[in-house]
């Protein structure tokens, strides 16, 4: 099974793929230069979301080229990582949240590959936006790592994330109205992340590292290194994860139900004329 991995802030180089080779993918969005590798027995292609360095800000994320270039190498399944901002008192620095929801405030991010025109329009499920085949997989994977000798980290398989437009942190005022919807924690990426995947019929779930308290919660100034800092920490066990959840692939996630890649459908019917899907 090839299975991709979109690293988020802090998750730049996948040490833990071996024969890795750069790649380039033409999409009608742009090109994008995944690395391509193996790990625990499966293909992986792995997309530093901000590109190498952090040089690329969330509002500008070409996701569209990401997960066209993801469906053009034959991905089935996506596994996200993110840095976020807790809302939640239950989760807290260093805790890691596999979310079900999410809730979009983004403003101005292309978000859809049906556009009407030629590409038609096409109106989809999100009941359950993120895979729970996936999720639960992680879940697994983060339960046996727990489980370890000395594991220090706590995990939630359920929370909402809510997408901001970013590049700025959220207000104080803000966070207070975004509690009230109801979510947990806040970052920058899932969104159209999550719904781009979902149209191309690629399961998608996602590891969201939380790195600090949302604004007005703990008191002080928010700043990015200190998000950096945090993810540094936790880097070993973002990876450890990966790593176990790619293993336990063909056994927890093979065995579950979900409609991901039947949601794909239409996507299939307009553009797999492009990867020779329907001829």
């Amino acid at each position: 099974m090839k299975i991709g991995i979109i690293g988020g802030s802090g998750v730049y180089n996948p040490d833990m793929m071996g024969n890795v080779k750069e790649v380039k993918v033409e999409t009608p969005y742009g090109m994008v230069l995944p690395l391509m590798g193996e790990a625990e027995g499966h293909e992986v292609v792995f997309l530093p979301r901000h590109g190498t360095g952090h040089s690329v800000p969330p509002h500008r994320i070409n996701y569209q080229a990401n997960i066209w270039g993801m469906r053009a190498l034959g991905v089935e399944a996506i596994i996200a990582t993110a840095a976020v901002g807790s809302l939640n008192p239950e989760m807290a620095p260093g805790d890691s949240v596999f979310v079900d929801q999410f809730i979009d405030f983004t403003k101005n991010r292309r978000q859809t590959f049906f556009d009407g025109r030629e590409n038609g329009v096409a109106h989809l499920d999100f009941t359950e936006p993120y895979c729970p085949a996936l999720r639960k997989t992680m879940a697994a994977a983060a339960g046996e790592l727990r489980a370890r000798p000395g594991a220090e980290f706590a995990f939630h398989e359920k929370g909402v994330y809510i997408c901001t437009e970013g590049p700025r942190f959220e207000t104080p005022a803000e966070i207070r109205a975004y509690a009230l919807l109801g979510a947990d924690v806040v970052g920058m990426t899932s969104y159209p992340e999550v719904a781009l995947a979902r149209e191309a019929g690629i399961c998608y779930a996602t590891i969201a590292m939380v790195t600090n308290l949302a604004a007005g919660m703990a008191g002080g100034r928010l700043t990015h290194e200190e998000v950096l800092e945090v993810m540094a920490k936790n880097n070993s066990t973002v990876w450890a994860m990966l790593q176990k959840t790619l293993e336990k692939m063909e056994r927890v996630y093979a065995a579950e139900a979900c409609t991901c890649q039947e949601a794909g459908r239409d996507f299939t019917k307009v553009f797999g004329h492009i990867f020779g899907e329907n001829q």
